[in-house]
This record gives structure tokens, C-alpha cells and sequence, in this order.
């Protein structure tokens, strides 16, 4: 099995020093994750599936890298994963980008220590590995900045908006104060003034939870306990009889992963996505795949047809943006956005791999158990 973005389960193109480099996966992902709790200040306190993040299909995405019958020429080409593990960073850690670059710094170290002797790697193919994280360096400090730069934005809305009309209240009334010597008009200002002050102390809080949140708004979550692969077989099973106007092959595989996630939004972000995958594929199978690797759940939705151009592969995440071209039909409006929102409510993310050698997939990638990472707002009824 390999966890690279393309839902690539059947290691198809994959060189020999490429199946070596999958094989030493988990013993380089301990390493790193002894390193980086020990080396890169705030990573000591996460938990391992926040910690984990994206780097597992970045990982076999560097082995189809090294495999010259692939058509990947880096790992951070044709997808968005490096970019989403910035993001995630931004929302889910106390990490600064410096952080963000070590931790990439000690992934290469760790691909070092653990493939001497185990894998032959010769200089061009760590070419490949340096380009590879290298540039997945880069997206993913370029995407945590953003977020900060985005909030900040919203913060300087608010103090210009939002504070205005208190800030204004307070200073006419201490000029009215100093201007009456009316002993109950004083003691009816001062109470405004109070009151004001108040709602200004209220702002700020507000805005330090926004600092200290640094995510984007989520959506109300029921979870239980359930098996992801059974949702995915029940909806396979659904298009199979074409109520939606059409017949198609849905393909659903993978191994049985039972967690604590929200049955309802899965079920719609998985719709979305197949639905997308119909109306933008080549009428061929739609395919399904769900795994776990070190406490997260990655599910993904594969199509072939046209690819997504890479320069739209985070624009096709926003909120009513639709691209000109081949992917300008209504649905992409507010289906991928909220895919989007269901992966990182539940506290993970949601990547696209998309070229024209290797097709469409959309990857899910969250914690089996998203209980830690939601927060109050959901509703916990963990069932067996």
C-alpha cells in the first residue's frame, strides 16, 4: 500500500529504489517525530496525529519522484499537499515559519540516517529528494504566512470597523464631561463611557481568541463512532443504482478504519466529491479509497479526465470561485469549499493531486480520532 496523493494503491510505476524508499517509511516517520518533539520548539506537547500531518503521502510521493517510469518529477508537483501542510500548521500548531523549516530540515535528515545501508541512493536521486522538499518548504511557509497575513487583515478590519463606533462614544463623552458642570449629566456620560470601555475590552478578547485560533470558521460537527469504509461502500452502492440520473462505476477499497468523526458532513464532503468526479471525468470509474496511517484517516476520490491546471489547485477551495474553462460548470462553487471545511472542522485538511498522466484525486486526510482537535462546538456521542 502506498499513501502518496494520486491514490496510487497498486504502486503503479514505481521503481525498485522507489519500493526500497516506501519500505523505510515508518522507521524514517519515527525518527523524524523523535526529532522534531525534541528540536523544534512547541512540537514537544502535540499529538502524533496533528504532528503527522500531510508528510506521509509527501513521503511516497518523493518514491514515485525517484522512479523514472513516473510521471512525477518532484514530490511537491501536480498536487497541493505542501500547501495544506503549511496551512494545517497555521490552524492547528503554535509553530512560526522557522519552525515550519526546520521540521522539513529534519525530514531530510531522518531520510539520511535511516536509508544508509537499507536504500541505494546515488546523487540524482537525492537531487530529487532536495528539490522535493525544498519546494514543499517553500509552499508550505508561502501557505502558513498567508494565513497570518489573512488574519491580520481581518484584524485591522475590525479595529478600523468594529471599534469605531465605542472609541467614538468614549471620546465625546470626556469632552462633554469637561465641558458641563450638570452633576447628573456627568454620572449619564460616565455610565456610557463605562459601558463602551467594556464592549472595547470585549473586542480585544475577541481578537486575541482569533490570534490564538488562527483558523478559518467551522462547521457544527455530530460525531460517533463508525467505520469510514462502510459509509464508502454505502454510497458507492448508491451510484451503482443511479438515482442520480446516471450509472457509473464507483470503485470503493481500502482496509476498515473505525473513528470518531461527523457520519452526516463526511457522507456530504464524500458526495461532493464523487459527484465532481462524474461530471469532470471521462465517464470512467470513480474510485475510493480509504486507509490510516499513524493515528489519521486519509479517504480519497480518483477520477480520470482533464486535469485541474496546478495554478487553480488551491483557488478551486474558495468560497463561490469558479475558474474559466473546462471546470466553469456550476458545482464548484460551494461543494469543494465545503469539502474543505469538513476536513480541517474535524481537524485535518483536504489536498488535490491532479495531472493530466496521473488524473484527478482528492485526498481527506484526518485524525481517526478528531475528538481532541474539535472542540466544544461539536456534539460528542461516541457510540460503539
Amino acid at each position: 500500500m502506498t499513501l502518496a496523493t494520486d491514490q496510487n494503491v497498486d504502486r503503479h510505476g514505481i521503481s525498485p529504489t522507489g519500493l526500497q524508499f516506501i519500505s523505510i517509511r515508518d522507521a524514517v516517520m519515527d525518527r523524524w517525530e523523535r526529532e522534531v518533539r525534541a528540536r523544534v520548539d512547541g512540537a514537544q506537547n502535540l499529538l502524533r496525529p496533528v504532528l503527522t500531518n500531510t508528510l506521509p503521502a509527501f513521503f511516497d510521493n518523493i518514491a514515485e519522484a525517484l522512479s523514472p517510469d513516473h510521471p512525477r518529477t518532484q514530490a511537491a508537483s501536480g498536487n497541493n499537499s505542501a500547501s495544506v501542510h503549511g496551512t494545517e500548521r497555521a490552524r492547528m500548531t503554535p509553530f512560526g515559519p522557522d519552525q515550519v523549516v526546520h521540521e522539513y530540515q529534519i525530514l531530510r535528515e531522518s531520510i539520511a540516517v535511516v536509508a544508509k545501508g537499507r536504500v541505494v541512493l546515488d546523487d540524482d536521486h537525492w537531487r530529487i529528494i532536495d528539490a522535493s522538499i525544498n519546494a514543499a518548504m517553500r509552499e508550505a511557509v508561502r501557505s502558513f504566512t498567508q494565513i497570518h497575513e489573512d488574519l491580520r487583515h481581518k484584524m485591522a478590519a475590525a479595529l478600523s470597523h468594529d471599534m469605531r463606533t465605542p472609541l467614538s462614544v468614549v471620546a465625546h463623552g470626556a469632552q462633554l464631561m469637561s465641558m458641563t458642570a450638570d452633576w447628573a449629566q456627568v454620572k449619564n456620560v460616565a455610565a456610557r463611557i463605562g459601558t463602551n470601555a467594556d464592549r472595547l475590552n470585549e473586542m480585544m478578547a475577541e481578537l486575541l481568541d482569533a490570534l490564538t485560533f488562527q483558523g478559518a470558521a467551522k462547521i457544527p460537527l455530530h460525531l460517533t463512532h463508525f467505520d469510514i469504509l462502510s459509509l464508502t461502500r454505502e454510497l458507492g452502492e448508491q451510484y451503482g443504482h443511479g438515482p442520480h440520473g446516471t450509472q457509473v462505476v464507483v470503485d470503493v477499497a481500502g482496509e476498515p478504519v473505525t473513528g470518531h468523526w461527523c457520519r452526516a458532513s463526511l457522507w456530504r464532503a464524500l458526495e461532493n466529491l464523487v459527484n465532481n468526479a462524474i461530471k469532470y471525468g471521462d465517464g470512467g470509474t470513480v474510485s475510493i479509497r480509504a486507509h490510516q496511517t499513524r493515528g489519521r484517516m486519509m479517504l480519497s476520490v480518483h477520477n480520470e479526465g482533464n486535469a485541474i491546471p496546478e495554478e487553480q489547485h488551491n483557488r478551486i477551495f474558495e468560497y463561490l470561485r469558479r475558474e474559466t474553462g473546462p471546470f466553469s460548470a456550476t458545482g464548484w462553487g460551494i461543494g469543494l469549499p465545503f469539502v474543505k471545511a469538513v476536513g480541517e472542522s474535524h481537524g485535518g485538511s483536504v489536498s488535490v493531486d491532479s495531472s493530466p498522466e496521473l488524473g484527478t484525486t482528492f485526498l481527506i486526510d484526518i485524525p481517526v480520532d478528531c475528538r481532541p482537535f474539535v472542540g466544544d462546538s461539536a456534539q460528542c456521542a461516541a457510540s460503539a
